[in-house]
This record gives C-alpha cells, sequence and structure tokens, in this order.
C-alpha cells in the first residue's frame, strides 16, 4: 500500500514496479510462443524455441520501463494556496488588527511574511519545472513571455491604474504611474533565477551524493547568482551616498515642495536609506508609493501602530512616498528565489523522506537563528521595507519550516483531504490574487449600487450580515475576510479545479 501511495503521488521510484511489470509481460509472452512452438513440427522445435528465446531476451532490453506520469506536488500548492490567503487576510483585516499588518519599519508582522514566503515558492516552483530543458532556445523564450506577462498584470492592478474596490474609476496619469509593486518583483526575481537555472542546465549533475554540502556544489552557479546580488545590495546599502532630497504635495489650494536633509551613507532609517535613494534616481519620486507604512511609527502619529493624523512637530519624511518593492530591495530579494529553489533541488535529487526534510530543516532553522542574531545584535535589523539580508534570512527559514510541516503532513502522512481548499486556491492562485486580493471581484458589484455607491451588496453584506450581527466593527471585518473572501474563493476555486479551468500566466 505504501508503494502504491508513493507512485500515485510521485514520490517514490517507480523503476522496480515498472520492471516487474515488464517481467510479467514478457514472461506471458514466453508462455505464448511456446505454446505456439509444442504445436510446431517436432524438428523446427528446437530451433523455433532458440529464435524465439532469443526475440525474447531482446524485447527484455528493448521493452521500455513504464512511462512516469508526471503529477504536481501538493505540498507546493499547498504553500502557494497559504501565501494567497495571507494575503487576503493582512489586506483586507490588516485595517482592523494593526498587529497583523505590516510592520511600520523595522520587525516583522504576519503580512511581512507574505513577500518572501511568495518568491521561496516561486523557486521552488522553478527547479520542478525547468529540470528537464529539452531547448534552451525556447526555455529562454518562454521565461521572457511569462515576465513580461506578469510585469504587464502588475502595472496594471498596482500602477494606479485600478482603483478597485472602492473607488468606481479606472485610470491613471502617467506622470504619477508607479512602476513598482509586488508581481513586478516576483517577475525579476523569476526572470533571475529561472534564466541562471536555464543556462547551466549543462552543468547539472544527474546524480547527487549524499552530504551536507553535495547538493550545494552541484548547483553552485545558482548560489553564485545569490550571493552576487546579495553583494550588490550590501555594498550598495552601506557604501552609498544619500544627499539631501525634495518632494511636492499637492493639494485643493496648490502644492507644496519640502525638503528631506540626509547628507550621509550606509542609514537604514526611513528617510535617508539607500534603498529610497536608488528607487528617486531611478523611477522618480513621483512615481514610487505614496502612502508608505512608516506613517504608521510613533515619530510620525500618535495613533501608533495604526494610521492617524500627523503628529505636532513630526519629521517632513512622514510624509513623504517611498516604494516597498523598488529596485534595489528587489535585487535583495533574488536571495529569497534561490533559496527556493535550493529546496526545489533537493526534492528532485533526494527520494528519501528523512534525507528531504534533513536539509530542509536544518538550512531552515540555520536561516533563522541567523536572522535573529542578526536583529537582536542590532547589526542589520529584520526590515521588510529595505529587504534587508536578517529579513530574507528570517523569512526563508520561516518558509523552509513550514514548506517542511506541509511535507511531513500532507506528503508523509498522508493527510492531504484537510489541505484541499488551500490546494485549490493554490492551483489558481492568479485568479484568486487578482480577483481577491486585488478586489477586482467585489469592485464589479460595487459598480451596480442603489442611489449612492455605499448601498451596494458588497458593503450591504458586510455592514449588516457581519458587523450588525456581531455588534463589532473589527470582529465583522475579520470574519467577513475569513468566510466572505477567503472561503468563498477556496470553493470557487476548488469548483474550477473538478471544471479543469485554471488561470495560467
Amino acid at each position: 500500500m505504501e508503494e502504491a501511495r508513493k507512485l500515485e503521488e510521485g514520490l517514490g521510484n517507480n523503476t522496480t514496479l515498472a520492471k516487474e511489470e515488464n517481467n510479467r509481460e514478457i514472461i506471458s509472452h514466453v508462455a505464448h510462443n511456446k505454446e505456439a512452438i509444442d504445436k510446431s513440427d517436432g524438428r523446427d522445435v528446437d530451433e523455433c524455441h532458440d529464435q524465439n528465446a532469443a526475440k525474447n531476451e531482446k524485447a527484455a532490453e528493448e521493452t521500455p520501463l513504464v512511462k512516469q506520469k508526471s503529477k504536481r506536488v501538493a505540498t507546493l500548492d499547498v504553500f502557494r494556496g497559504l501565501t494567497i490567503v495571507l494575503m487576503i487576510l493582512v489586506d483586507d483585516a490588516g485595517g482592523a488588527y494593526s498587529r497583523i499588518d505590516h510592520s511600520p519599519w523595522n520587525g516583522c508582522t504576519l503580512a511581512d511574511f507574505v513577500m518572501p514566503f511568495f518568491l521561496f515558492i516561486v523557486g521552488v516552483a522553478i527547479a520542478l519545472a525547468l529540470k528537464k530543458i529539452p531547448k534552451i532556445k525556447a526555455a529562454v523564450k518562454k521565461i521572457v513571455l511569462r515576465t513580461l506577462k506578469l510585469l504587464f498584470w502588475g502595472i496594471l492592478l498596482q500602477g494606479g491604474y485600478s482603483h478597485a474596490p472602492d473607488e468606481l474609476l479606472y485610470g491613471v496619469d502617467m506622470k504619477q504611474i508607479r512602476w513598482c509593486g509586488i508581481l513586478q518583483r516576483i517577475a525579476l526575481v523569476y526572470l533571475v533565477v529561472a534564466l541562471i537555472e536555464t543556462f547551466t542546465t549543462k552543468h547539472r549533475p544527474a546524480v547527487v551524493e549524499s552530504g551536507p554540502i553535495s547538493i550545494f556544489t552541484a548547483y553552485r552557479w545558482q548560489w553564485i547568482g545569490g550571493f552576487v546580488s546579495f553583494v550588490i545590495y550590501m555594498i550598495t546599502t552601506f557604501t552609498l551616498y544619500v544627499p539631501d532630497w525634495s518632494f511636492v504635495l499637492h493639494y485643493d489650494e496648490g502644492a507644496e515642495k519640502y525638503t528631506v536633509k540626509c547628507g550621509m551613507r550606509g542609514h537604514l532609517g526611513p528617510a535617508c536609506n539607500a534603498v529610497g535613494y536608488v528607487d528617486r534616481q531611478v523611477w522618480g519620486v513621483n512615481h514610487l508609493y505614496s502612502q508608505p507604512v512608516w506613517r504608521r511609527l510613533k515619530a510620525c502619529t500618535l495613533s501608533s501602530p495604526t494610521y492617524g493624523p500627523l503628529r505636532r512637530g513630526a519629521p517632513i519624511w512622514c510624509l513623504a512616498p517611498f516604494e516597498p518593492e523598488g529596485l534595489l530591495s528587489s535585487i535583495s530579494a533574488i536571495l529569497s528565489g534561490t533559496i527556493g529553489i535550493h529546496y526545489g533541488h533537493v526534492l528532485i535529487h533526494f527520494k528519501g523522506h528523512s534525507e528531504r526534510l534533513k536539509h530542509w530543516v536544518s538550512m531552515g532553522f540555520g536561516l533563522l537563528i541567523i536572522g535573529i542574531i542578526l536583529h537582536f545584535t542590532d547589526a542589520i535589523p529584520i526590515n521588510k521595507q529595505l529587504y534587508s539580508f536578517s529579513y530574507v534570512c528570517f523569512t526563508a527559514g520561516a518558509a523552509g519550516i513550514v514548506f517542511s510541516g506541509f511535507y511531513i503532513v500532507i506528503d508523509v502522512w498522508g493527510l492531504r483531504t484537510p489541505f484541499l481548499f488551500l490546494e485549490w486556491i493554490g492551483l489558481n492562485a492568479m485568479l484568486v490574487f487578482v480577483m481577491a486580493a486585488q478586489g477586482i471581484f467585489a469592485a464589479f458589484f460595487n459598480g451596480w449600487y442603489y442611489e449612492n455607491p455605499n448601498n451596494s451588496i458588497v458593503h450591504w453584506i458586510q455592514k449588516h450580515v457581519f458587523i450588525n450581527v456581531w455588534n463589532s466593527e473589527r470582529l465583522g471585518t475579520l470574519l467577513y475576510v475569513i468566510f466572505a473572501e477567503i472561503t468563498f474563493w477556496g470553493v470557487v476555486a476548488g469548483i474550477l479545479h473538478k471544471l479543469g479551468i485554471y488561470w495560467k500566466l
């Protein structure tokens, strides 16, 4: 039963089962030939027997093994589904529960795990998708095309063109368009990691020996790519000189220009860090995210850690834009994808559960410890906005531990059913991301209202079915997100899965 389960889920080695099946076919073929020989003329029995024996030997050598049917790794889809669910939860309930919303600056909350979890699973998926590359040129073409699709959807959804779900309008001033975002960062990491995997296909080993460092040396070019991104980020962050800079705020009565005083290097605070300076130089200050989470800092508002009115004497930079998915921080994020692809390589080369988990868990805890030490010694604080090295280690380590936990429960113990709704969402991650996390589905129904936009069916359900019933806006909002969004899209994704309908880029 255990071997059958492994074969069904694509976890075990099918070679033994395939050989047994072939042997049964050959034995049947020999018996059939023997029966025919016995009925033939006695003079030719020996000659026919020898000829048929030779044919059977040749058939045994040439008969191909039973072809394995490639099946998706359930843990991969469950992990991706979990990440989408976390995104919906923190985006739509984070306003009510600020403790799960993004950390205003240093530190790590539930929301801060979403982006690195995405990049981790992108890396794992790349390893599985590109484990065999028949034609490098065709593979590169597909990688570039998928990258362009991600960039297109990223700019469309987060560049300012879409105002979903609450504002019933669309369009963006090209002088203010935001060039960066979640899908844009994923596109960059995917492009770099996938191209390295593709161009190093000739250097891949067919078999990786057991050992703590064998898998690292076998895929050294992938780690060299991650190390280069780390070096670029660290050198730029700690050596680039950040001068004074200005930004303009537009009001109903006009516009006002503000200047932030810097003139320093290696600063890791909100105002004068190299990450923000690179984005201002590359994209322009008008094309950055206009509502950065640092506005919830105590230095900016008395309502911290929630948003609130600017406190008296607050620094000028509290009103300034900042890009949380900018260029330099995205270069650092390449390392998250590199760690993810390493987990994928382990999955490919090591067939035993214990050996896979030994690699995964040890690396996960090691990264967690490095991140914690760097943060609490104040060497490099954990910071999602800067995508600091300690943040990479801490979140990638957490991703590795969670992935290992899912693998134990789903693929080792076989408890797949309790996680089916996550698996369904993971199989249609792009659809749920666009329709739920980006609010396109809710925006469609908000467009049908009675007398004023607040009298739409979405607002009515949220207010009368959840908030009024529980007599709490915070609890009602949380329950709305859990049942009217997450559960609803889990059911929709399950139906689409049964129908074989998926939205792929």
